[in-house]
């Protein structure tokens, strides 16, 4: 499951590599220190952005199982990780009927990146519960956790913010999806089942120079307020063309939290 474009996906890769947790990738990194040849799992893996985010830490003799349900992602994540050196297989999969099958075989990290806040408590314990049954340490990066912080100001920001949660919380192909609280559903979904947990926030922080990925930010909130019908559209209009006239000036930054985590088996 990936439901964004290509062209998103790489206007946002350097946002998210620059806003994982440095703490947490540093935990990451250890659970795979001496693995000569460590196998992972990548969900909704998108174009592929993880593998080229993560493998320079990695052995050379590493294995990336690369998991999407659309075929077109899948065949620019196995030509843009060419270069990074490492063995690459693409799965399509549909994590939302097949996740066991995404995971059988040999596997010594799960990763995934933007894909909990699209799906729903049961899912998510569906997958805590097959990885720790497996006993492989769970990656989860750039999980939407509600936090905006815009500016300069506008009247409409939180009635703006707060529609865009609701409008998170639709259904995304996994039932009703959970939206801004799935980071910490899915902190207390993995340390209930006993794992080691280990989060921390992962920003995306863009300034003035950032025009394209703004505009493209504030365009998709517009519209997913739209769809929920809980602003009047010449509310949105306004919102919209007060931030997209901040971006055109220069004067706009925008910070929009999202939190990283790593759940590991064992004892506390």
């Amino acid at each position: 499951m990936s439901g964004f474009s290509a062209d998103w996906l790489a206007l946002r890769e350097p946002f998210d590599v620059n806003a994982r947790n440095a703490d947490v990738l540093d935990a990451v990194i250890a659970t795979l220190a001496g693995n000569t040849q460590p196998r992972i799992v990548d969900l909704a893996c998108g174009t592929g952005s993880t593998v080229r985010t993560l493998a320079p830490y990695f052995s050379p003799g590493q294995t990336w199982k690369l998991v999407d349900n659309d075929l077109s992602l899948l065949a620019r994540a196995a030509d843009l990780t060419k270069h990074t050196g490492v063995s690459v297989i693409t799965a399509p999969v549909d994590l939302n009927h097949d996740l066991e099958a995404a995971l059988d075989g040999a596997v010594d990290l799960v990763t995934t990146s933007a894909l909990l806040d699209l799906v729903s408590a049961p899912w998510l314990e569906r997958l805590a519960v097959e990885t720790l049954a497996r006993s492989i340490p769970f990656y989860a990066a750039l999980s939407y956790d509600g936090r905006v912080e815009m500016g300069p100001a506008h009247a409409m920001d939180k009635a703006i913010v707060a529609a865009v949660n609701r409008h998170q919380r639709s259904d995304k192909g996994f039932g009703p999806a959970l939206g801004p609280d799935a980071a910490t559903a899915a902190v207390a979904q993995f340390e209930k089942l006993g794992c080691v947990v280990v989060h921390g926030e992962a920003d995306w922080v863009a300034g003035p120079k950032d025009r394209d990925f703004q505009n493209e930010v504030l365009a998709g909130w517009a519209s997913a307020v739209r769809e929920t019908g809980d602003v009047p559209l010449t509310d949105i209009v306004d919102w919209l063309t007060f931030r997209r006239d901040q971006v055109a000036a220069g004067t706009s930054s925008l910070r929009v939290g999202h939190v990283d985590m790593l759940a590991r088996p064992g004892k506390r």
